[in-house]
Protein backbone atom coordinates (compact mmCIF):
# COMPACT_ATOMS: atom_id res chain seq x y z
CA UNK A 1 0.00 0.00 0.00
CA UNK A 2 2.81 2.43 0.84
CA UNK A 3 4.93 3.40 -2.16
CA UNK A 4 8.65 4.00 -2.33
CA UNK A 5 9.84 7.24 -3.94
CA UNK A 6 6.41 8.88 -3.80
CA UNK A 7 5.80 11.72 -1.34
CA UNK A 8 2.73 10.78 0.67
CA UNK A 9 1.14 12.44 3.70
CA UNK A 10 -0.49 10.46 6.49
CA UNK A 11 -2.49 11.97 9.35
CA UNK A 12 -2.45 10.18 12.71
CA UNK A 13 -5.52 10.38 14.93
CA UNK A 14 -5.24 9.01 18.47
CA UNK A 15 -8.67 7.69 19.58
CA UNK A 16 -7.63 8.23 23.21
CA UNK A 17 -7.33 11.96 22.51
CA UNK A 18 -10.16 12.35 20.01
CA UNK A 19 -12.24 15.41 20.87
CA UNK A 20 -14.28 18.19 19.34
CA UNK A 21 -11.12 19.23 17.49
CA UNK A 22 -11.41 16.05 15.43
CA UNK A 23 -14.58 17.36 13.79
CA UNK A 24 -12.70 20.46 12.65
CA UNK A 25 -9.82 18.37 11.34
CA UNK A 26 -12.09 15.96 9.48
CA UNK A 27 -13.81 18.83 7.71
CA UNK A 28 -10.39 19.90 6.40
CA UNK A 29 -9.40 16.36 5.44
CA UNK A 30 -12.65 15.94 3.55
CA UNK A 31 -11.87 18.97 1.37
CA UNK A 32 -8.20 18.05 0.85
CA UNK A 33 -7.74 14.33 1.58
CA UNK A 34 -4.33 13.04 2.69
CA UNK A 35 -3.03 9.78 1.28
CA UNK A 36 -3.78 7.84 4.49
CA UNK A 37 -5.31 8.29 7.91
CA UNK A 38 -3.76 6.27 10.73
CA UNK A 39 -5.74 5.52 13.87
CA UNK A 40 -4.08 4.39 17.08
CA UNK A 41 -1.88 5.30 20.01
CA UNK A 42 -0.06 4.03 23.06
CA UNK A 43 -3.05 3.93 25.42
CA UNK A 44 -5.78 1.28 25.31
CA UNK A 45 -9.17 2.73 24.45
CA UNK A 46 -12.63 1.40 23.63
CA UNK A 47 -13.34 4.17 21.14
CA UNK A 48 -11.16 2.96 18.27
CA UNK A 49 -13.99 1.49 16.20
CA UNK A 50 -16.29 4.48 16.66
CA UNK A 51 -13.50 6.89 15.71
CA UNK A 52 -12.70 4.88 12.56
CA UNK A 53 -16.38 4.78 11.59
CA UNK A 54 -16.68 8.54 12.06
CA UNK A 55 -13.62 9.13 9.88
CA UNK A 56 -14.85 6.83 7.12
CA UNK A 57 -18.21 8.57 7.02
CA UNK A 58 -16.47 11.80 6.06
CA UNK A 59 -13.15 11.07 4.34
CA UNK A 60 -12.65 8.63 1.44
CA UNK A 61 -9.04 7.54 1.94
CA UNK A 62 -7.57 4.34 3.41
CA UNK A 63 -7.92 4.23 7.19
CA UNK A 64 -5.12 2.13 8.68
CA UNK A 65 -4.89 0.78 12.20
CA UNK A 66 -1.73 1.96 13.95
CA UNK A 67 -2.14 -0.03 17.15
CA UNK A 68 -0.27 0.32 20.40
CA UNK A 69 -1.44 -3.14 21.44
CA UNK A 70 -3.62 -6.06 20.35
CA UNK A 71 -6.49 -4.54 22.32
CA UNK A 72 -6.78 -1.78 19.74
CA UNK A 73 -7.68 -4.14 16.90
CA UNK A 74 -10.80 -3.08 15.02
CA UNK A 75 -12.36 -4.72 11.94
CA UNK A 76 -13.64 -1.29 10.87
CA UNK A 77 -10.24 -0.30 9.46
CA UNK A 78 -9.18 -0.87 5.85
CA UNK A 79 -5.86 -2.47 6.84
CA UNK A 80 -3.67 -3.15 9.85
CA UNK A 81 -0.12 -1.87 10.21
CA UNK A 82 1.42 -4.93 11.89
CA UNK A 83 4.12 -3.11 13.83
CA UNK A 84 7.22 -4.94 15.06
CA UNK A 85 9.23 -2.72 17.41
CA UNK A 86 12.57 -3.76 15.95
CA UNK A 87 14.54 -1.02 17.67
CA UNK A 88 13.75 -2.59 21.05
CA UNK A 89 14.28 -5.96 22.64
CA UNK A 90 10.93 -6.40 24.35
CA UNK A 91 9.49 -9.66 22.96
CA UNK A 92 5.94 -8.52 23.65
CA UNK A 93 6.28 -5.85 20.95
CA UNK A 94 8.32 -8.03 18.61
CA UNK A 95 5.84 -10.95 18.52
CA UNK A 96 3.69 -11.17 21.68
CA UNK A 97 1.04 -8.61 20.73
CA UNK A 98 0.90 -10.08 17.23
CA UNK A 99 0.09 -13.53 18.60
CA UNK A 100 -2.72 -12.05 20.67
CA UNK A 101 -4.30 -10.37 17.66
CA UNK A 102 -3.63 -12.91 14.90
CA UNK A 103 -6.86 -14.89 15.22
CA UNK A 104 -8.89 -11.70 15.08
CA UNK A 105 -6.98 -10.65 11.97
CA UNK A 106 -7.71 -14.05 10.43
CA UNK A 107 -11.37 -14.02 11.44
CA UNK A 108 -12.02 -10.66 9.81
CA UNK A 109 -9.73 -11.26 6.82
CA UNK A 110 -7.99 -7.99 7.63
CA UNK A 111 -5.30 -6.88 5.15
CA UNK A 112 -1.96 -6.63 6.95
CA UNK A 113 1.06 -4.41 6.27
CA UNK A 114 4.14 -5.68 8.15
CA UNK A 115 6.09 -2.63 9.34
CA UNK A 116 9.44 -2.48 11.10
CA UNK A 117 8.87 0.17 13.77
CA UNK A 118 11.91 2.04 15.08
CA UNK A 119 11.88 4.51 17.96
CA UNK A 120 14.48 7.26 17.67
CA UNK A 121 15.69 9.39 20.56
CA UNK A 122 13.71 12.63 20.47
CA UNK A 123 14.80 14.72 23.44
CA UNK A 124 12.20 13.47 25.92
CA UNK A 125 10.65 10.30 27.32
CA UNK A 126 7.80 9.56 24.91
CA UNK A 127 4.62 7.56 25.50
CA UNK A 128 5.77 4.74 23.21
CA UNK A 129 9.10 4.44 24.97
CA UNK A 130 7.47 4.34 28.40
CA UNK A 131 4.70 1.89 27.50
CA UNK A 132 6.92 -0.46 25.49
CA UNK A 133 9.76 -0.36 28.05
CA UNK A 134 12.37 -0.10 25.28
CA UNK A 135 15.28 2.20 24.53
CA UNK A 136 15.20 4.32 21.36
CA UNK A 137 17.99 4.42 18.81
CA UNK A 138 20.38 7.25 19.81
CA UNK A 139 19.86 10.17 17.45
CA UNK A 140 23.59 10.38 16.70
CA UNK A 141 23.89 6.69 15.73
CA UNK A 142 22.99 6.53 12.05
CA UNK A 143 24.88 3.26 11.71
CA UNK A 144 22.66 1.55 14.28
CA UNK A 145 19.56 2.91 12.55
CA UNK A 146 20.74 1.67 9.15
CA UNK A 147 21.62 -1.79 10.47
CA UNK A 148 18.29 -2.11 12.27
CA UNK A 149 16.27 -0.99 9.26
CA UNK A 150 18.14 -3.39 6.98
CA UNK A 151 17.49 -6.25 9.40
CA UNK A 152 13.79 -5.42 9.29
CA UNK A 153 13.83 -5.41 5.49
CA UNK A 154 15.64 -8.74 5.37
CA UNK A 155 13.09 -10.21 7.80
CA UNK A 156 10.34 -9.37 5.32
CA UNK A 157 8.93 -6.09 6.60
CA UNK A 158 7.12 -4.15 3.87
CA UNK A 159 8.03 -0.70 5.23
CA UNK A 160 10.26 0.86 7.88
CA UNK A 161 8.88 3.51 10.23
CA UNK A 162 11.33 5.92 11.90
CA UNK A 163 9.42 7.40 14.81
CA UNK A 164 10.27 10.13 17.28
CA UNK A 165 7.26 9.09 19.38
CA UNK A 166 4.12 10.83 20.60
CA UNK A 167 5.03 14.14 22.19
CA UNK A 168 8.53 14.13 20.71
CA UNK A 169 10.45 17.36 21.27
CA UNK A 170 12.70 16.75 18.26
CA UNK A 171 11.99 15.09 14.90
CA UNK A 172 14.07 12.23 13.52
CA UNK A 173 17.44 13.68 12.39
CA UNK A 174 17.54 14.41 8.68
CA UNK A 175 20.91 12.70 8.33
CA UNK A 176 19.42 9.51 9.78
CA UNK A 177 16.50 9.61 7.34
CA UNK A 178 18.93 10.01 4.44
CA UNK A 179 21.24 7.23 5.64
CA UNK A 180 18.41 4.74 6.18
CA UNK A 181 16.71 5.58 2.89
CA UNK A 182 19.96 5.00 0.98
CA UNK A 183 20.02 1.38 2.14
CA UNK A 184 16.36 0.40 1.69
CA UNK A 185 14.34 -0.87 -1.22
CA UNK A 186 11.07 -0.67 0.73
CA UNK A 187 9.13 2.51 1.68
CA UNK A 188 10.39 4.67 4.53
CA UNK A 189 7.85 6.28 6.87
CA UNK A 190 8.87 9.11 9.20
CA UNK A 191 6.89 10.64 12.06
CA UNK A 192 7.08 12.26 15.46
CA UNK A 193 8.07 15.82 16.31
CA UNK A 194 7.20 17.20 12.86
CA UNK A 195 5.35 20.39 13.70
CA UNK A 196 5.63 22.73 10.70
CA UNK A 197 5.32 22.61 6.91
CA UNK A 198 9.05 23.30 6.67
CA UNK A 199 9.87 20.32 8.91
CA UNK A 200 7.62 18.11 6.78
CA UNK A 201 9.31 19.30 3.60
CA UNK A 202 12.74 18.69 5.12
CA UNK A 203 11.79 15.09 6.00
CA UNK A 204 10.61 14.46 2.45
CA UNK A 205 13.75 15.97 0.94
CA UNK A 206 15.89 13.83 3.26
CA UNK A 207 14.28 10.67 1.86
CA UNK A 208 10.97 9.97 3.60
CA UNK A 209 8.36 8.38 1.34
CA UNK A 210 5.55 8.94 3.87
CA UNK A 211 5.47 11.63 6.55
CA UNK A 212 3.08 11.19 9.47
CA UNK A 213 1.65 14.23 11.26
CA UNK A 214 -0.25 13.78 14.51
CA UNK A 215 -0.08 15.71 17.78
CA UNK A 216 0.30 19.17 16.32
CA UNK A 217 -3.02 18.84 14.47
CA UNK A 218 -4.82 17.90 17.67
CA UNK A 219 -3.95 21.37 18.95
CA UNK A 220 -4.19 23.27 15.66
CA UNK A 221 -6.27 21.55 12.94
CA UNK A 222 -5.97 24.62 10.68
CA UNK A 223 -2.28 23.84 10.20
CA UNK A 224 -3.32 20.98 7.92
CA UNK A 225 -4.13 23.35 5.05
CA UNK A 226 -0.59 24.75 5.21
CA UNK A 227 0.89 21.24 5.24
CA UNK A 228 -1.16 20.21 2.23
CA UNK A 229 -0.25 23.36 0.29
CA UNK A 230 3.45 22.81 1.02
CA UNK A 231 3.22 19.17 -0.06
CA UNK A 232 1.85 20.27 -3.44
CA UNK A 233 5.02 22.29 -4.03
CA UNK A 234 7.44 19.40 -3.45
Amino acid sequence: MFSANHKQLAILIDPHKASNQMANLLSLLKRQPPHYILVGGSMVTDTTTSVIETIKEQVSVPVLLFPGSAAQFSPAADALMYLSLISGRNPDYLIGQHVQSSLQVYKHNMPVIPVGYMLVESGSLTSVQYISNTQPVPRTKNDIAVATALAGQYLGQKAIYLEGGSGAQLPVPLSMITAVKAHLSIPLIVGGGIKTPDAMADAFRAGADVVVIGNVLEENPALYTQLFERLALL
